[in-house]
């Protein structure tokens, strides 16, 4: 649990308390993740915003997929959890189960899977990458847009579950999750699985 001296959601004032409002509003609850991130709420405004401007240019479907992939690749339970929860919107359980497990073997389009890729790359060896990664997206259909707003979604990914990570923050389950999905969603993780093993 982290060692930061969170706002109480009894003594949040200003814009602190409108971003409890807003959680409680589309969640129901107030997330650990949000209460340590809005210790600065001005930084935490704009990190929504820039998400709100990736996610409406990309479209929710690939920037859930790419947040999917590049939150595995870091280790982010908190984000795998939370965003997995966001994608039941958009693809049903079944489905989405089988991605989270594998990606690779989950029947979907080659272009959603070299996205997911490259999200996979930037989060694990960024400086390795070269040219050739983003001309892959570009053979399967991506226009360039398309590519810079792959690029920004996995990067704004890496920040706040590096963060969320670094800050050794409480997971917190959405509400209403069944365990097949948590399960599917953690049991890539390095982390999880060595904690299951231990």
């Amino acid at each position: 649990m982290t060692i930061l001296k969170v706002t109480p959601e009894a003594g949040a004032s200003g814009l602190t308390a409108e971003i409890y409002d807003a959680d409680r509003r589309s969640l129901g609850y107030v997330p650990s993740h949000t209460k340590a991130m809005s210790l600065n709420p001005e930084a935490y405004m704009a990190w929504e915003s820039l998400t709100q401007a990736i996610s409406t240019s990309l479209g929710l479907r690939w920037y859930e997929l790419v947040t999917l992939a590049a939150a595995q690749a870091i280790g982010s339970t908190h984000c795998r959890l939370a965003h997995g929860k966001k994608t039941l919107t958009i693809i049903p359980e079944e489905h989405l189960c089988a991605i989270a497990r594998d990606f690779h073997n989950a029947d979907l389009p080659e272009a959603e899977v070299a996205m997911m890729d490259y999200a996979v790359k930037l989060s694990t060896d960024a400086a390795a990458m070269a040219d050739g990664d983003a001309q892959r997206l570009r053979e399967v259909g991506f226009s360039d847009r398309e590519i810079a707003d792959i690029t920004m979604a996995a990067a704004a990914r890496n920040f706040f579950s590096r963060a969320l990570l670094a800050l050794n923050v409480e997971l917190d389950v959405p509400e209403g999750m069944s365990d097949e999905l948590q399960q599917a969603l953690l049991a890539p993780l390095p982390r999880y699985s060595t904690a299951k093993r231990d």
